[in-house]
């Protein structure tokens, strides 16, 4: 499996985005697997330098907007204008029909707004009095919010949260790269020195080869016994989703094809649990009295359920 121009993407990124090269493929994974990426973190950790980077490298066209109590579904999707020269409405394309999507803060606007993405992000076109635009492929949209603060915030349903293929924290640097860091501030290694390293083609194709990797039935009933588990979890109000298997499933896929085998093994999948589950389970009340984690669960659960050994031969 020749996955070396995605190698050449993680590479590139990584020259600006230091010490952390497992948030870094986690991201590739996501767009390998057609998925979108809620990350939840602080302020000033490198999330839109990520994001620019990502753009950058795969030639594709991007957009930040910052979300505000008083942004509008139209502010995102577009909005209609009369042209009086034509007679007509016209539809003025918003910032959603770029290749990259970024929603900075995504829950300090007003769940209507936080809506108007559902469609979007599940079928990749847009719906409109005028009526129905085409994403441009690849389409990938990264939202983030603070942890910290809630104060005037709109926490993201279940549905919405659904729709996100991973949730991720980029988290401090270590010592040593932040020393890096700051060496390097105003220096070559910034995002104005980085160079698209594939093309849009080139992503699609690698979707495509994501698609064909091979997936042991035995594979596919370990998935399903791991959502089963969260499902029956006495420490777990809402348990994993049909969605959730599937993104498991798709993201696993994109694992085996960055480690450049045709196949999935049982790793693939047990890597991919915590980044593809944890933002859609719920705690018991029971669990949040005992001050238990969604990680401390998932963990519980992966030691629970049989890992299959498989043989591709």
């Amino acid at each position: 499996m020749d996955n070396k121009k995605a190698i050449d993407i993680l590479d590139n990124i990584k020259k600006v985005i230091l010490g952390k090269d497992d948030v870094i493929e986690k991201v590739l994974i996501a767009i390998l697997a057609r998925g979108h990426i809620l990350i939840e973190d602080i302020p000033g950790v490198g999330k839109t330098t990520l994001v620019k980077a990502l753009a950058k490298s795969m030639d594709l066209s991007y957009k930040r907007v910052q979300f505000t109590p008083d942004l509008m579904p139209s502010d995102i999707i577009g909005v209609s204008i009369y042209d009086k020269d034509k007679g007509e409405f016209v539809f003025k394309k918003g910032p959603i029909f770029n290749q990259i999507f970024l929603a900075d803060e995504i829950n300090r606007t007003s769940p209507k707004t936080q809506s108007s993405l559902l469609q979007a992000m599940e079928e990749g076109e847009i719906s409109t009095e005028e009526g129905d635009y085409i994403l441009e492929k690849p389409f990938f949209v990264l939202a983030t919010q603070n942890p910290l603060e809630y104060q005037g915030t709109f926490p993201l349903p279940e549905a919405q949260l659904d729709r996100f293929l991973m949730c991720l924290s980029i988290g401090y640097p270590d010592m040593k790269y932040e020393m890096e860091i700051l060496k390097n501030h105003q220096s070559i290694k910034n995002l104005e020195d980085i160079e698209p390293v594939v093309t849009q083609e080139d992503i699609l194709n690698m979707q495509l080869m994501v698609d064909s990797i091979n997936v042991h039935d035995d594979i596919l009933e370990y998935i399903i016994n791991i959502a089963n588990t969260t499902r029956n979890c006495k420490d777990l109000q809402l348990g994993a989703s049909p969605r959730a298997s599937i993104d498991l499933l798709k993201t696993s896929k994109a694992k085996a094809f960055l480690e450049g085998r045709n196949y999935v093994i049982p790793d693939d999948a047990k890597n991919m649990v915590p980044p593809v589950l944890n933002h859609r389970l719920i705690l018991s009340p029971e669990a949040r009295i005992e001050r238990k984690t969604i990680d401390e669960i998932l963990e519980e659960v992966l030691n629970q359920v049989f890992i299959p050994v498989i043989s591709y031969e």
